[in-house]
C-alpha cells in the first residue's frame, strides 16, 4: 500500500497537507454560517446547509481538521528532532492520519445528514468518536516508542506538553463524549451539562493549547538563536496549566443550578489561569528580548509571535468573563463567539500555521514555494481575526446591554444586522488566506523551487 510506505518525514508532510485542505473546508462552512446570520433566507431551506447542521460541521473541521491535524503533524516532527532519534514507525504515523481524516470526514458528513449527539463540540456520532480515540492511541504509542529509543536523555518542555496533550485529549474526549453510551453520547440531567463543559473547555485548553505551546517553545528559541530563558519556568507553567485548567469549564453554566462549590471552583480556577499563561509568555518574551527583528524575518516565527499575542488577549479576557457580574452582559451572545475565535483561530490556529511554515523547509530541504504568498496569508488571517474580534465583540455588547435593559430579542436583531454582514465579509478574508495557503503548502511539498525564504541555509535545519 503506497499510502503507508516508509518515507522520511512522510507522516509530517501528510498531516500538513491534510491540515491545509481542512483549513479551506472549515472556514468555507463557517462562511455559510455567517451568510445564514446575515441573510437567513438567501440559501433557502436546503437540509444539509441549514445553520443547525453547518455550525457544528464548522467547529469540528476547524478544531480537529485544520488545527488539530497541523499540531499533531508538528508533534511527529518535534519529538524525533528533540530526542535525536527516528520516528518509531512512519507507516503507523500515516495510518493514524488516515483514521483521523476518515473520522473527521465521516463526522462532517453525518452532521450534514442530521445525525448528531447534540452536545457542543461533541456532536459527532459514536463510531466517529471511536476513530478519534483510536487516532490518539496510535499517535501516543508511536511517539512513546520513539521516546523509548531516544539518544537525548533530557526531555525538553515541548515533549512534556505533547505527551500531556495526547493523554489528556484521550481522557477528556472519552469522558466528554460519554463513549460508553453509544446510543446517546451523554449522561442524564444536570451532570451532563457539567461533563459537556468539562470537555468543551478542555478540548481547547488540554488538546490545542499544550500542542500549540509545544511548538512555540521550540520555534522561538531556534528562530532567535537563543536558549530558552528558563527551563524551570517552562515546567512551572506546564504543571500549573494541567492542574488548573481541568476544572474551569463550569464557568460556562453559572446560570444553571449546579452546586455553588463547583461554580466557585470554576471561577477561581479561571482567574488562576493568569498564572500559567503569564509564566509561559514571560518566559518566551524574555527569550526573544532584543530579537524581535529575527522573529519577524522568519515566516514561521512571525505566525507564532502573532499567536502568542492572541494568547495573551484570550487569557486576559477569559478570566474576566468568568465573573458573574460580567457574564450578565457577555453570556450567550456574540462576545463569547469573539472569545472562542481568539482562542481557537487567533492563538492555536495561527501558531499551527507557524509550525507548518517553520517545519516545511526543514523536511523538504528547500524553501517555502512562495514566501510572498505566505506573507499575504499571514496578513489575511491576522486582519480577519482582528475583524472577527472587533465585530463580534461589538455585536455581543449590544446584545448584552439590550437584554440587561429588558429588550426582546427580535428588537435587538436589526441593530446587529450590519455586524453580521461585516462578519460574513471578514470570513471571506480567512477563506482566501486558507486557499492561498493550500496552494503554497502543496507546491512547497511537491512543486518546483519557488520564491521562498532563501535564508534557510543561514537558519540551519535544527
Amino acid at each position: 500500500m503506497t499510502f503507508l510506505k516508509e518515507e522520511s518525514y512522510g507522516t509530517v508532510k501528510a498531516f500538513f497537507l491534510s491540515s491545509a485542505v481542512w483549513f479551506v473546508i472549515g472556514p468555507l462552512i463557517g462562511f455559510i454560517d455567517a451568510v445564514h446570520l446575515a441573510a437567513p433566507d438567501l440559501l433557502g431551506n436546503i437540509s444539509w446547509l441549514v445553520f443547525g447542521r453547518t455550525r457544528p460541521m464548522h467547529t469540528g473541521v476547524v478544531i480537529f481538521g485544520f488545527i488539530g491535524t497541523a499540531l499533531i503533524g508538528s508533534a511527529f516532527y518535534l519529538v524525533p528532532t528533540l530526542l535525536r532519534t527516528p520516528l518509531y514507525s512512519e507507516r503507523m504515523g500515516k495510518l493514524s492520519l488516515w483514521v483521523w481524516n476518515l473520522s473527521i470526514a465521516s463526522g462532517t458528513i453525518t452532521l450534514s445528514l442530521g445525525y448528531s449527539q447534540g452536545r457542543e463540540y461533541a456532536e459527532w456520532v459514536w463510531p466517529v468518536d471511536l476513530g478519534v480515540l483510536l487516532t490518539f492511541l496510535l499517535v501516543f504509542y508511536n511517539l512513546f516508542r520513539t521516546a523509548g529509543g531516544r539518544q537525548e536523555k533530557t526531555l525538553y518542555v515541548s515533549v512534556w506538553y505533547i505527551f500531556a496533550a495526547l493523554i489528556y485529549s484521550f481522557l477528556i474526549y472519552f469522558f466528554g463524549n460519554a463513549a460508553w453510551s453509544p446510543s446517546y453520547g451523554a449522561i442524564t440531567g444536570l451532570p451532563d451539562a457539567v461533563l459537556a463543559w468539562f470537555y468543551g473547555h478542555g478540548v481547547v485548553g488540554l488538546f490545542l493549547t499544550p500542542l500549540a505551546l509545544a511548538l512555540a517553545y521550540y520555534i522561538v528559541p531556534v528562530v532567535c538563536r537563543s536558549p530558552l530563558y528558563s527551563h524551570s519556568l517552562s515546567l512551572l507553567g506546564f504543571w500549573s496549566i494541567l492542574v488548573i485548567y481541568t476544572h474551569i469549564g463550569t464557568h460556562h453554566i453559572l446560570q444553571t443550578p449546579v452546586p455553588s462549590w463547583l461554580k466557585v471552583l470554576a471561577i477561581t480556577g479561571s482567574l488562576g489561569m493568569i498564572f500559567p499563561v503569564m509564566t509561559v509568555l514571560i518566559n518566551l518574551w524574555l527569550t526573544m528580548r532584543g530579537r524581535l527583528g529575527m522573529i519577524h524575518a522568519d515566516m514561521g516565527g512571525k505566525f507564532v509571535m502573532a499567536g502568542l499575542v492572541w494568547y495573551l488577549l484570550t487569557c486576559l479576557q477569559g478570566p474576566l468573563q468568568s465573573l458573574p457580574m460580567v457574564q450578565r452582559v457577555t453570556h450567550l451572545n456574540n462576545w463569547v463567539i469573539a472569545h472562542a475565535h481568539m482562542g481557537v483561530l487567533g492563538f492555536s490556529g495561527t501558531i499551527a500555521l507557524g509550525g507548518i511554515y517553520f517545519i516545511l523547509p526543514r523536511i523538504t530541504g528547500r524553501p517555502i514555494f512562495n514566501r510572498r504568498w505566505a506573507d499575504i496569508q499571514y496578513w489575511l488571517v491576522l486582519i480577519g481575526m482582528a475583524g472577527f474580534f472587533m465585530v463580534l465583540t461589538a455585536a455581543g455588547l449590544i446584545q448584552g446591554n439590550g437584554w440587561q435593559n429588558g429588550l426582546a430579542v427580535y428588537k435587538i436583531l436589526p441593530e446587529i444586522h450590519i455586524y453580521m454582514i461585516l462578519r460574513a465579509s471578514i470570513g471571506l478574508l480567512i477563506v482566501c488566506g486558507a486557499s492561498l495557503g493550500l496552494i503554497n503548502i502543496y507546491l512547497s511539498l511537491y512543486g518546483v523551487r519557488g520564491k521562498g525564504d532563501t535564508s534557510l541555509d543561514q537558519q540551519g535545519k535544527t
